[in-house]
């Protein structure tokens, strides 16, 4: 008998609530969903209640909502640029509103394309959504990118999209579960359309928010993790531990989350929200370290509030830009009347070109002063066109031990050149001494021309 009254007791716990959602949560007549529907999301959501430990696989949810509709009262619009036509191995995504304080979204975009390399910018292309219906600011985001990111574009590595208003869910009279809930309802509204876009173009998908920074080879090691983890059950990777940002998806999953942010939007923030769904499918989260990703600027697009959130341990694991001390310059090149050397050595947007480059020949960066310099990077070839890279080239660094004045005696490998760059951190464990001399060596004959964009050193006393 005891048992009897604990069990319908445990079945009243769950009925009540499917009730009690749907009578005191009414969706609109535009709704995603359908009344069966909601009874099986709020049958769900109860049982999330009364034990909200248990961790279910995602079948659990698939089931749920194997006959879900698509999102056919959403229509975004292309702003800017065209979806690739192959698909990608990853999409970045980010969702923008306008703030007072002006925004970071430029310096974001920045920061991912200008940390990866050509050969990375293959695998990922990026996914704006300008989520604000201020026409004003819409045209000038618009107008800005379109200027500013215009080869990014054109090579089909950036779209912006935006959704109209009337694909919204209604904002008004919703119960207040935190402050401000129509800012966080819209906002996991601007995330789910965003990533309902985002579903076709790629394998994976990765969330960051328009207020960051990237780590150095950030694809590089993203990829990495991806093929490390191929035989792995997961929902989400993260690469920080800020709220939504560095949260990898496989595409495949997309629309199951974009359900579950559409079916509780109005219930919490995208970031608490992910974490009850991992309840449903995951059984903890999967984090690493050093994160890829950093906060930048000082305010929140939330009613733009200061915001000092950093993650520390990318602070502890951010190097900075590269300083390249003072240096002298030699070559073997063909140098061409109107190419500069020390072009190549500049920290600016300039360049040295030679129409040849010859197997064996080099171009050697002497430090006035021999310095510990643990990161090295080399950049060859046009930034957003493969041509004119040195396909075939290795970085050495030389050490001096009788004094030569234009070139050091003991040089050891540092690594190859990968479709025209390397970038890669020096291991002074391996040497224990200062380098003086950085030598870029041809080992293949380059006939088309070569360009050698950066030669970007980092140093330290």
């Amino acid at each position: 008998m005891n048992d009897l009254l604990r069990r319908l007791l445990i079945a009243t716990t769950v009925m009540i609530p499917v009730f009690y959602f749907i009578n005191e949560n009414p969706f609109d007549t535009t709704s995603f969903l359908s009344f069966e529907e909601k009874q099986l999301v709020s049958w769900q959501r109860a049982r999330m209640q009364v034990n909200p430990g248990s961790k279910k696989h995602l079948k659990t949810f698939k089931d749920m909502q194997r006959n879900s509709e698509p999102l056919k009262n959403v229509n975004p619009r292309v702003l800017i640029g065209v979806p690739p036509v192959e698909k990608k191995l990853l999409t970045i995504g980010m969702a923008s509103v306008q703030r007072p304080q002006g925004t970071y979204l430029f310096d974001t975009l920045r920061s991912l394309f200008f940390t990866s390399s050509p050969a990375e910018q293959k695998y990922f292309i990026v996914l704006v959504h300008l989520a604000d219906t201020d026409r004003k600011w819409l045209n000038r985001m618009i107008s800005n990118i379109s200027t500013l990111f215009k080869p990014y574009i054109q090579a089909r590595q950036l779209v912006v999209i935006s959704t109209p208003r009337t694909s919204y869910l209604p904002l008004k009279n919703l119960k207040k579960n935190v402050n401000d809930v129509a800012f966080h309802s819209k906002q996991n509204m601007d995330h789910a359309f965003l990533m309902n876009f985002a579903t076709n173009y790629s394998d994976y998908f990765m969330m960051i928010e328009d207020a960051v920074k990237c780590a150095p080879e950030y694809i590089t090691q993203i990829v990495t993790i991806i093929s490390a983890c191929e035989r792995k059950f997961w929902i989400t990777l993260e690469f920080s531990q800020l709220s939504f940002t560095g949260k990898l998806f496989h595409s495949k999953d997309l629309p199951f989350f974009v359900h579950f942010l559409l079916l509780f939007y109005h219930e919490m923030p995208y970031d608490h929200l992910l974490s009850h769904f991992h309840n449903l499918t995951q059984k903890k989260s999967i984090h690493y370290s050093p994160p890829l990703f950093q906060h930048v600027g000082h305010y929140t697009s939330f009613q733009d509030k200061w915001n000092a959130l950093k993650d520390k341990e990318f602070e502890k694991n951010d190097i900075g830009s590269p300083n390249n001390p003072a240096a002298t310059f030699y070559t073997n090149l063909d140098v061409t009347d109107n190419s500069i050397l020390k072009n190549a050595y500049s920290l600016d947007t300039s360049f040295f070109y030679v129409k040849e480059a010859k197997v064996g020949s080099h171009l050697t960066v002497i430090l006035d002063t021999p310095a510990t310099v643990f990161r090295v990077q080399v950049l060859t070839g046009y930034r957003v066109r493969q041509v004119n890279q040195l396909k075939e080239g290795q970085v050495e660094l030389g050490y001096d031990t009788t004094n030569k004045v234009n070139d050091c005696d003991d040089y050891i490998l540092l690594g190859m050149l990968v479709n025209g760059v390397l970038d890669k951190q020096v291991l002074y464990e391996e040497s224990g001494k200062k380098v003086k001399c950085v030598r870029l060596l041809v080992t293949a004959t380059l006939s088309s021309g070569l360009i050698i964009r950066n030669i970007n050193l980092w140093t330290k006393e």
